[in-house]
Formats: structure tokens, C-alpha cells, sequence
């Protein structure tokens, strides 16, 4: 027997909701790409990991990432108009771990620069964009940003750059990943 699923607008519920640790559970094993997100607000270094990072729409370049609205880094993006999405590599574990850890400076141990509009850009990462906030939406307990890509790592790198090699770093089952020739199918 086949079971048939409510569809929208047929008086089923909207309410019911799975909890917390069961939508966690399954998001786990969904790998998603790493990247680091930079910012100066008020003459302060501000860096968090994200993982939430999604390619929107080519044209125009948008993309978004998604924050929690308890996170120290919420404020500081309410408040900026401009950040640096750093997309790390295989390599770059150590990064995401800094910028994933709480209550420490992510930038005293340098690694980075800062960037002509003053945006702090991580070292050594593969490829980066600068973009332009466009929307914050409150969603649940967190918040989508919204942003426009406006400046790019490739306008910045050597006409021989080897970064499209570069395997990125993946984030799956809270274990750092690879891809590669290997893991293609």
C-alpha cells in the first residue's frame, strides 16, 4: 500500500514540526561546502565559519548563508554593508576550526589582509568573493543574509592561478572531507 502525503492547502497541518535534533540529525549527513565570512565593523576583525553558504541566482551573482541570531557575529552584520565570503580548501581545516571557535581573537594568529575596501580577506584560500548585504531575514531562531557578489578572488589573481585544482574542504557527519579526482563518479 502506498501512503499518501498531505499537500499544502488540503486542511492539513502546518504546525507539526520535527524537533530540533531530529532535523539536525538528517542535515548531517547532507555535506555542504566550507567557507569562512569576514568583516571589519567599528575598526573590529569579525570571522565566522559558515556552512550554509548557497549560490542564489547568476544573474544578477547573488548568494546567501544563513546565521544564527544568538551568534556574537549577528550584530556587527546587521550593521555592516559589505563582507568577504572565504571559500576554503582540504587544507584549510585549521581555519575553520579557528573561526568555528568561540570567545577567542580569530585573527591574532594572522593569515590574512585586508582588502582596498577594508574587508579582511584570509590568506591562501582558493577563491573568494566581496559582496554587498542586501536582505537580512529573520528566519526561526536565525537569519538569512542576503548578498550581492560585487568583487571576486579572480580579479585579484595571477593570469596562471591553479586554484580550479584546489579540492575544497567539506563539511559531512561533523567530519572534515575532501573531494577529488577519486571521489568523482
Amino acid at each position: 500500500m502506498t501512503a499518501v502525503l498531505p499537500q499544502v492547502g488540503d486542511g492539513a497541518s502546518c504546525s507539526e514540526s520535527l524537533s530540533p535534533d531530529h532535523f539536525k540529525s538528517i542535515f548531517r549527513h547532507h555535506p555542504a561546502g566550507v567557507a569562512v565570512v569576514t568583516l571589519r565593523h567599528r575598526d573590529r576583525l569579525i570571522g565566522f565559519t559558515a556552512t550554509s553558504v548557497i549560490s542564489v541566482s547568476a544573474d544578477p551573482p547573488l548568494l546567501a548563508f544563513s546565521v544564527a541570531g544568538g551568534s556574537s557575529s549577528w550584530l556587527p552584520l546587521t550593521e555592516t554593508e559589505t563582507v568577504v565570503v572565504n571559500f576554503l580548501s582540504a587544507e584549510q581545516v585549521d581555519l575553520s576550526v579557528r573561526f568555528a571557535t568561540r570567545g577567542i581573537d580569530r585573527f591574532v594568529s594572522g593569515g590574512w589582509s585586508l582588502l582596498a575596501s577594508g574587508e579582511p580577506v584570509l590568506d591562501d584560500t582558493p577563491r573568494w568573493l566581496r559582496a554587498e548585504i542586501i536582505q537580512r531575514t529573520p528566519v526561526g531562531s536565525s537569519h538569512l543574509v542576503c548578498l550581492r557578489a560585487i568583487g571576486s578572488s579572480a580579479e585579484h589573481a595571477p593570469a596562471t592561478s591553479t586554484d580550479s585544482h584546489v579540492p575544497p574542504l567539506v563539511y559531512h557527519d561533523r567530519v572534515y572531507h575532501q573531494l577529488g579526482t577519486a571521489s568523482a563518479l
